[in-house]
């Protein structure tokens, strides 16, 4: 059974469609990319799988149930993770608010707690900025800091919504990398610009501009070496409309 299952769903704000018949399905350790133009509803096919918005024509069904009912299951990424940089809290403080459900009001986080966090900034290579102010991180290392805090409910999806917006080259490389390390044990969805460079990770591909077309990405790369070619996928869409 898919881990993802959305049959037939279409979605409007007011008298605008956004989503029009969109049928989708998700395995266990899949890596989607979902890429299209912006206000093609990528960002609310998000908040439908997330419960955000409620589904009124179709269904969404994350792990056989309503949305709402697995959110503990799924970490989420926002598109926006810019932070005052004055304000002073401390990188494992961040982290530490992906227990937020568990926190305890009058005493503060456990240990087990503080040290899933310690754990989570391991996993994305930011343990040693444990104690540093988060303002003064880059943006590639305040984005692996809120991988870290998503990672901290232990998810079987991490969800992120433009997870490279505002990070040189180098940068996005190594997020990409980091989630294609995460992708061998947790499912990965990404909504995404960077074309050329998650491709080179993602196994699979879907364009939402209203209604959504979806490729295998090995059969959009050659044969000889293993290139992806944007011109061809962006033809191979245009042909399924």
């Amino acid at each position: 059974m898919p881990i993802i299952e959305i049959k037939n769903l279409s979605f409007s704000y007011e008298k605008q469609t956004i989503l029009e018949n969109i049928d989708l399905e998700v395995q266990e350790k899949d890596f989607l990319a979902i890429i299209g133009p912006n206000g093609g509803g990528k960002s609310t096919l998000l908040k439908l799988i997330l419960g955000i918005n409620s589904v009124k024509n179709g269904t969404v069904r994350t792990f056989g149930e309503a949305p709402k009912k697995n959110l503990a299951k799924i970490g989420y990424v926002p598109q926006n993770t810019n932070v005052n940089t004055d304000f002073p809290i401390k990188v494992i403080e961040v982290v530490l608010m992906g227990h937020i459900g568990t926190k305890r009001p009058l005493f503060g986080y456990a240990n087990e707690e503080k040290m899933c966090a310690l754990g989570a900034l391991a996993q994305v290579g930011m343990e040693k900025f444990a104690n540093e102010k988060i303002g003064s991180l880059s943006g590639g290392q305040r984005q692996r800091v809120m991988i870290a805090r998503a990672l901290c409910a232990h998810p079987q999806i991490l969800i992120l919504d433009e997870p490279t917006a505002s990070i040189d080259v180098e940068g996005q490389k190594q997020i990409y990398e980091l989630l294609e390390q995460l992708n061998s044990h947790i499912t990965i969805i990404v909504v995404s610009h960077d074309i050329s460079v998650i491709m080179q990770y993602a196994n699979t591909v879907v364009h939402i501009n209203k209604t959504l077309s979806s490729h295998e990405i090995s059969n959009l790369k050659s044969e000889k070496n293993d290139h992806f070619c944007e011109v061809e996928l962006f033809k191979k869409f245009k042909e399924k409309k």
